[in-house]
């Protein structure tokens, strides 16, 4: 990170009584707040005041948790299973990865989607209402495009996972690995 953009990071502090105090504001907070700072896209560090460790992460899936815990969640069992099971996985960095370039392509498309209705102003993304009459009018072209990119990064997936297995192949070939029985 640049030292500028440093300067203008928001610090916040957690306290061992679990307090989050901003030292901006020089207030203590809660994740409410620190969820508002996400929303609109304020730059923020968590620090553990007596250790320094960052904490940010810790605290991101904390609001995730929450938000996962009221209302409709966004992650069915079924995923947080698959996404536990690459923990620990050889494929868990790629994994992360892909999933980061996923959200990435989303926000990109709603970006670009939101970035010329008239009633967006300073380029703020749609409200769920907004979202949801959008969705009414444009969700079969928008779910053919968004099923199209589901497809393309599949098979890209695929691909790569392919890739690194004819590379481990040629890399460990060479060892006298008995055959691997394949029922």
């Amino acid at each position: 990170m640049s030292s500028g953009k440093k300067s203008t990071e928001r610090l916040i502090k957690k306290y061992p009584n679990r307090r989050l105090y901003d030292t901006q504001t020089s207030s203590y907070i809660t994740l409410t707040d620190v969820k508002q700072l996400v929303l609109d896209a304020d730059e923020f560090t968590v620090i553990d005041a007596k250790s320094n460790e960052d904490l940010t992460r810790s605290i991101l899936l904390q609001i995730i948790l929450e938000e996962e815990a009221n209302g409709a969640p966004m992650f069915t069992s079924v995923v947080l299973a698959q996404i536990i099971r690459y923990y620990g996985h050889a494929m868990q960095g790629m994994m992360g990865s892909y999933l980061e370039k996923n959200v990435q392509a989303f926000t990109d498309i709603q970006d670009k989607f939101t970035s010329g209705h008239a009633g967006n102003v300073e380029g703020k993304p749609f409200s769920p209402e907004m979202w949801t009459q959008f969705m009414n009018v444009q969700g079969p072209m928008m779910q053919g495009m968004m099923n199209n990119y589901i497809d393309q990064s599949k098979s890209l997936f695929v691909q790569m996972q392919e890739q690194m297995q004819s590379q481990s192949k040629n890399i460990f070939g060479v060892f006298p690995f008995p055959p691997v029985d394949k029922k």
